[in-house]
């Protein structure tokens, strides 16, 4: 088992929800980190599930004499939502702390189901980073994406395939979430081709046959489940126009690599690029979460089409993802004008350029040197 940088001892300072998508590793985390010295409920098993299901106050009656401070972890808490009265109980006459985990807010929202009222905070675990990777192969990061079964898997195409059509059954079809599964299906594929991309409702709309409240409330229901997320613009404005519109990516780029059909990618390519890019990003959002930052990610674009793929904080740090292997002067353009705007910002280009080195105000790094500056230092 690969260890994680998440480490959910520190996270402990009362109750907390733990959410990920599918297959990130949330049960394993769970299971190497507390192992015997917490007790475990696995909502997965049928009859448990059915049992809590009929019976939520079983969990009181389990729990009523455990010990301030016992650990409890409830895997999948979204199946049986109702237990979470019981649990607002514990914590509030027994002085339990629960690690309730699942693969999606959605049902707890959609329901209005007890949130704890604030009793249990939100921690999330992303797919694999670099750091985690005793020997990362950036090349087959790109190519099959950072899930842990699938970097680390033989034949990584065949559990992709499976896992969209998992999701597809049971975050969509199971919940009911939306009315019409071949629509969404088609509107997952058209996202793929948008991915990392700015979003235009309207146009997905037409290619999808819905209308564009349904692919914004679809968008909705990606971000709900943790399958991908809206990077917003940086609009602060000094001179130019900038575009407002938000940017998407799936939470992880072999799945995006996947829906788009996309195969054998050749550094060079304009496919490579797209999916370096969107690995990139990945990486800066889960570092920026496991970091407890309180900046934010954004991207940066005028209506002239210069553009600056992330934006942290207020204009602190810009980044510049480039696949290529000798950056030139051409790639600087988004970088440039962004100084202009903002002149007190760190600008870095990322690329497979293996010279490290600073032109002008401009940082040049290898992607595998900024990974471990990322995790090392930070920004």
């Amino acid at each position: 088992m690969l260890p994680r940088i998440l480490q959910l001892n520190n996270e402990l300072d009362g109750s907390i929800f733990l959410f990920g998508a599918r297959q990130t590793g949330k049960s394993t985390i769970l299971r190497q980190q507390f192992g015997k010295d917490s007790i475990y409920i696995d909502l997965l098993d049928s009859e448990l599930r059915s049992r809590y299901s009929r019976r939520p106050v079983l969990l009181y009656e389990m729990l009523k004499d455990k010990c301030a401070g016992t650990i409890v972890i409830i895997d999948e808490i979204p199946e049986v939502p109702h237990l979470l009265n019981e649990v607002h109980r514990l914590i509030s006459e027994r002085g339990l702390l629960f690690i309730l985990c699942g693969s999606s807010a959605r049902k707890l929202k959609r329901k209005g189901h007890n949130t704890l009222g604030g009793r249990a905070l939100p921690v999330f675990l992303y797919p694999l980073v670099s750091a985690e990777i005793p020997v990362f192969d950036i090349d087959r990061a790109v190519q099959y994406g950072m899930l842990p079964p699938h970097y680390l898997a033989e034949n990584p195409a065949r559990h992709l395939s499976a896992y969209i059509d998992v999701y597809l059954k049971e975050e969509i079809k199971e919940e009911a979430l939306v009315r019409n599964l071949n629509s969404f299906q088609r509107f997952l594929e058209v996202a793929a081709v948008t991915d990392g991309e700015i979003v235009n409702y309207n146009n997905i709309a037409q290619e999808c046959g819905v209308s564009a409240t349904t692919v914004s409330s679809y968008f909705d229901i990606l971000e709900d489940t943790l399958i991908g997320y809206r990077i917003p613009a940086y609009t602060k404005v000094v001179k130019r126009r900038i575009v407002q519109a938000p940017r998407f990516y799936y939470f992880d780029v072999g799945i995006a690599n996947h829906l788009l059909h996309r195969k054998e990618l050749v550094r060079g390519t304009v496919d490579y690029g797209h999916a370096f890019e969107h690995l990139v990003i990945q990486e800066l959002v889960a570092w920026l979460h496991y970091s407890h930052s309180e900046e934010k990610l954004f991207y940066w674009r005028t209506y002239t089409g210069l553009e600056v793929d992330a934006i942290i904080g207020d204009a602190r740090v810009a980044i510049e993802i480039k696949s290529v292997e000798e950056v030139l002067p051409r790639h600087l353009k988004g970088l440039k004008a962004f100084g202009e705007e903002y002149p007190s910002s760190r600008r870095i280009v990322i690329s497979l350029d293996r010279i490290n080195r600073k032109v002008g105000n401009i940082e040049f790094i290898y992607v595998l040197d900024f990974f471990k500056l990322l995790w090392d230092e930070g920004l």
